[in-house]
């Protein structure tokens, strides 16, 4: 039976298990990417990971400058007000870290794009403390437009990440979606919104 292409072993996964195969000892070996290509290719899990968490940040951001929205913002010329809310994290894995980084490549893309100001994390994080200190300082997705009020932004940022997890006898497959949006602060109306899709499988070749 033909092996899918997406199941054969890269170059990475190889080269750690050459030891191994060869009858060396089997303690762990340490490599950097630099020295080993492909490593960040190959998933060892069906949990979601740095590279997939790029690869979905990207198609919304590809998507997001190809809009009617980022085409009147480079028409108007006067680079409105951006703030970047945190990401809702509706799976039942744990990437608070992830999504932290995802948001900073957010911040950095949509600054790079010269297309709107983008109000500094910290400043925001500082805003939600405020804003949130009787319930720990938490951000709370009900209140993203008091924020961006008070941050004097004119949109904000915000999504979530969240799965569809099946299993059968023959193995598992996880299906991650990364949903974004743009509100316009004053009215709350949505400007702009993308659904970014992929899937992982844990495949049973008996």
């Amino acid at each position: 039976m033909k092996t899918a292409p997406f199941l054969r072993l890269v170059p990475a996964v190889a080269f750690l298990l050459a030891p191994l195969a060869a009858g060396c000892s089997s303690d762990p070996v340490f490599v950097r990417g630099s020295e080993v290509e492909g490593l960040d290719d190959p998933p060892m899990s069906t949990g979601i990971d740095k590279r997939d968490m790029e690869q979905l940040l990207h198609e919304n951001m590809k998507h997001l400058v190809a809009s009617p929205l980022a085409k009147a913002w480079a028409d108007a010329g006067d680079k409105p007000t951006l703030a970047i809310f945190p990401m809702l994290n509706e799976t039942s894995q744990h990437i608070d870290s992830q999504l932290q980084a995802v948001l900073s490549d957010a911040e950095t893309f949509m600054v790079n794009s010269q297309l709107v100001t983008v109000v500094s994390r910290e400043r925001q994080n500082q805003m939600i403390a405020e804003v949130e200190r009787q319930n720990g300082g938490q951000f709370d997705p009900n209140h993203a437009a008091q924020y961006g009020r008070q941050l004097g932004a004119k949109y904000y940022m915000t999504g979530k990440v969240y799965t569809s997890d099946e299993r059968t006898a023959g193995g598992r497959r996880v299906q991650y979606f990364m949903f974004m949006q743009v509100i316009e602060t004053e009215t709350s109306a949505v400007r702009w919104q993308n659904k970014a899709a992929f899937t992982k499988a844990l495949l049973n070749q008996d």
